[in-house]
């Protein structure tokens, strides 16, 4: 059983009660709050450990919460709307979100993703998380967020680091495209793998040539891993 406090902001009634029944079923403490701004008063009094955020609410809507919740917060944030717009997933990518759920969902599909977000983010990725991996010429950090190319330092999208992270601290391990949208991502693209492979083909630009002890190496017809050769 879990112990982490969560904030639901929505402002329908019967959305909140349903969801509250199925997170506190799964040992989560549950505070609601039914507009943008009490959203942000309850967030600084409750201190909760993820917050799932309403898009359309009144008074601040769910983005703007969200800007807010960023300048001072790095709590997990799921996005809840009624809209599918691949414009949306990108404003909320850009905001800082962490995960994004269209209406009408499955309460267990909540819980789910709930669970989902706080292993990647939360308490139980805290304990295990490494911050840097090294490797033969590669350094990269992600206190720092710094990409380190035969000791110089290598500017670097977010998402590319993330990315390079993940597969490095997993070396030999192949991944499917759709296992990297989720677990480096953490939203749907509705099996637009065409992100990891622009993605990938970026870093390779960066990495190309700097070692013969390891590679990105694509495993036709399955995805990527992180190839280290042993000396």
């Amino acid at each position: 059983m879990t112990n982490e406090k969560i904030l639901i902001a929505d402002d329908d009634r019967n959305i909140c009660e349903l969801l509250r029944i199925y997170l506190e079923k799964e040992g989560f403490a549950v505070v609601l709050a039914g507009n943008g701004e009490e959203a942000l008063s309850k967030f600084d009094e409750e201190e909760p450990d993820i917050l799932l955020l309403d898009v359309m609410m009144p008074k601040l809507d769910g983005w703007q919460v969200c800007r807010e919740l960023r300048k001072k917060s790095e709590c997990p944030i799921i996005m809840i709307t009624a809209k599918g717009e691949t414009f949306d997933k990108v404003l909320g990518l850009e905001l800082g979100a962490d995960d994004y759920v269209v209406k009408p969902f499955e309460p267990k599909e909540i819980v789910a993703r709930v669970k989902a977000v706080l292993r990647r983010t939360g308490k139980a990725s805290a304990e295990n998380d490494k911050k840097e991996v090294n490797y033969d010429k590669l350094t990269v950090n992600m206190t720092k967020y710094e990409l380190k190319v035969d000791g110089k330092v290598v500017d670097t999208p977010p998402k590319e680091l993330e990315l390079l992270f993940h597969l490095a601290s997993n070396p030999n391990r192949v991944y499917t495209r759709d296992q990297l949208l989720d677990e480096v991502w953490g939203f749907e693209y509705y099996g637009d793998s065409r992100t990891v492979d622009v993605h990938i083909k970026r870093l390779r630009e960066k990495l190309e040539g700097v070692s013969e002890k390891w590679t990105l190496k694509t495993v036709w017809g399955v995805g990527y891993k992180f190839e280290t050769k042993d000396d």
